[in-house]
């Protein structure tokens, strides 16, 4: 099997390929809203290709009915998405508004602002309201500016009432449980080409996935590498601190001289060899700090 890189550029997601359109977008209104709107002319996709702040795209956004609603599908939890909202709702107003007077003493009417988060991670997840005024260092009773975003957990097992009303919700799960289950135990580039052919069989996202098979195989392989490296990088980065507490604390305990080198290494987890050099170092700084008060 020839093997595909992943391009680091093909930074589109299937999620987001899947609903970009104004028929799926209508069907996922319907599923959330318990409606059954047919009219998708009525709908409007707005959906950023490049916001302002954030070198990065937002998944979806629409306006419908007077309502601009803003999605996005999240692997892995992360609680700056109110803030991440609020500059992609910002961006979209500015759009929106750009050939209006904004100094005019005509009111400039906007569309509702809703925000969903549709999270499909590994680890549980608290379906709540998230709320920008969280991450202010001050808190106040009643915050200025609030922007709530919903988190809803689509895994199979959870949102049934979506799941009733949108088979293509229920579709991209069953393809993303597919994937993540194969790629327990094989490559990942094989545990892809396995969900896509069984999906194509059992009529589970079957026509996008015969339109797209390339560019979904290419999706997936930046996703997972790109989760895979936020993982990596939340290991490498505790890692880390826990090396520096347990540098600072070998370095209390050789002051003290109390301890041998090889008790420190077994009581702070740190290889004895970074202890020996640890002292070295801390002797020739003391014995540099004598030489120039000589």
């Amino acid at each position: 099997m020839t093997e595909l890189k992943v391009n680091r550029q093909y930074k589109d997601r299937v999620f987001r390929m899947i609903f970009n359109s104004r028929e799926k977008l209508l069907e996922l209104y319907n599923a959330m809203n318990g409606t059954d709107y047919e009219n998708v002319e009525e709908l409007e996709i707005i959906t950023l290709e490049n916001a302002v702040y954030l070198a990065m795209k937002n998944d979806l956004a629409y306006v419908f009915h007077d309502e601009l609603f803003l999605y996005e599908q999240q692997s892995s939890k992360n609680k700056n998405m109110p803030l991440r909202c609020l500059f992609y709702v910002s961006d979209s107003y500015s759009r929106m508004v750009r050939n209006e007077n904004l100094y005019g003493s005509r009111q400039i009417q906007i569309p509702a602002p809703t925000f969903v988060v549709f999270y499909n991670g590994k680890g549980p997840v608290e379906e709540r309201e998230v709320l920008l005024s969280e991450a202010y260092t001050r808190k106040t009773q009643k915050p200025n500016l609030e922007l709530r975003v919903k988190v809803r957990n689509i895994n199979l097992g959870n949102s049934e009432e979506i799941y009733k009303k949108s088979r293509t919700m229920h579709d991209y799960m069953i393809f993303v449980d597919k994937t993540r289950r194969y790629s327990e135990n094989r490559p990942l580039e094989a545990a892809i080409d396995q969900a896509v052919e069984e999906c194509i069989r059992e009529d589970v996202l079957r026509d996008f996935l015969l339109r797209n098979k390339a560019e979904v195989k290419k999706m997936c392989l930046y996703e997972y590498d790109e989760e895979r490296q936020r993982r990596w990088d939340r290991e490498e980065g505790r890692e880390e601190g826990r090396e520096e507490k347990g540098m600072d604390i070998a370095k209390m305990m050789l002051e003290k001289g109390h301890y041998s080198k090889e008790e420190i290494a077994e009581l702070t987890g740190l290889e004895l060899e970074k202890v020996i050099r640890l002292g070295e170092n801390m002797k020739q700084s003391t014995e540099a700090k004598g030489e120039g008060h000589s």
